[in-house]
């Protein structure tokens, strides 16, 4: 048979009889299809066959031919001793079966397995669904507004109410449970209003601003994190018992009973649905904003969505001011955070603040 390659210009067919010299060794046949072969002093592997022309104006040549293994005479017990013992070894390697594992290696797999199962289950809860918020001010900015509203929070309840109470002629602690709830409600409207002025008035020069920014909307799915969010509550109930037994009790002073316990074993029902709007409407609506409608989204211009939850999460916990509460305040952030990123929306992280404060409202009742 003779090879051939489509060229521009026709060409007489070479035949291997007639391309092979009888000073090169002799080649073998060994049960494959006539091809054309090249004539190459060192070559002793297995190729495939190609036939090509370098130009019409030129000699044939011939180049890369397999199927037929290139046997030298004196060579020939050698090569075909050191190809048997390659191909013997592929075959012992073959037929070895499975490598068993060490149980220790068993015991690293199965923990391997399980860290990036809850690695999955965290990237998929803290998964964002939008695109990153456009934060166009600086950490100058989030400092002032933070301290700012420390500052009110701490001036307002502690002199500016009180001084005011006081020119009116009355005290707290000679108002009735009613009164103290009422008291309690105006105080907590004041520092919210407080600090929604602050966020308003320092953010002024960056208006209009982008778009996601303090979203608050009844549309959305978002029912199924806020009922996922409910299911961690006995987790924050949990870690505020461990918080305790951590922490040693601060001795109370003579009669410190707070004014909502007061009222609630005093069974007063208008002061204690006074203070049902205190904890599960007003301090919801203006810690949501602050710390998730601004805190949260801020950080994330400097850090992941990730660690700006949990950055968010601890200063929401400072800011309560009482040590035993640290973990569950830190872990419950964390739940909202996530719930306001999950969402993009103030509602759901609002509901899911309420529902807790009404939840351990609920239970000093009890």
């Amino acid at each position: 048979m003779a090879g051939s390659c489509h060229c521009s210009a026709q060409l007489p067919l070479l035949t291997l009889s007639s391309a092979v010299s009888p000073k090169f060794p002799v080649w073998r046949r060994r049960n494959c299809r006539n091809l054309v072969t090249p004539i190459s002093r060192s070559s002793h592997r297995l190729q495939s066959s190609v036939l090509t022309c370098k130009s019409a104006n030129k000699k044939w040549r011939l180049v890369n031919v397999a199927c037929f293994k290139h046997v030298e005479e004196e060579g020939e017990g050698e090569e075909s001793s050191s190809n048997a013992n390659r191909f013997k070894i592929v075959e012992d390697k073959q037929n070895e079966g499975p490598i068993k594992a060490h149980p220790d290696q068993l015991v690293g797999n199965s923990k391997v397995h399980w860290i990036s199962k809850i690695q999955k289950v965290l990237d998929k809860f803290f998964r964002s669904h939008g695109e990153p918020w456009k934060v166009p001010w600086s950490t100058e900015t989030i400092f002032q507004v933070v301290l700012l509203w420390i500052a009110s929070f701490w001036f307002i309840g502690s002199w500016i109410i009180p001084f005011l109470a006081h020119a009116a002629g009355f005290s707290k602690e000679s108002l009735t449970y009613r009164g103290q709830a009422l008291y309690s409600l105006l105080t907590d409207i004041v520092e919210g209003l407080a600090g929604i002025a602050i966020l308003h008035r320092c953010l002024a020069r960056f208006r209009p601003l982008p778009s996601g920014w303090f979203h608050f909307s009844v549309k959305g799915n978002w029912q199924f994190d806020v009922a996922l969010g409910c299911l961690m509550f006995p987790l924050v109930n949990r870690l505020s018992q461990l918080n305790i037994d951590m922490v040693p009790m601060i001795p109370a002073p003579p009669g410190g009973v707070s004014s909502v316990e007061q009222s609630i074993l005093a069974r007063d029902p208008v002061a204690m649905a006074l203070y049902a709007v205190v904890v599960s409407v007003c301090a919801p609506v203006w810690e949501e904003i602050v710390f998730r409608g601004f805190l949260l989204p801020s950080l994330t211009r400097y850090m992941s969505l990730r660690w700006s939850i949990v950055v968010s999460a601890v200063a929401f916990a400072l800011a309560h001011f009482n040590v035993q509460r640290l973990l569950p305040l830190v872990f419950l952030g964390v739940v909202m955070g996530a719930v306001f990123a999950r969402t993009r929306n103030l509602l759901p992280s609002m509901l899911l603040h309420s529902l807790w404060n009404g939840f351990v409202f609920l239970d000093l009742m009890r």
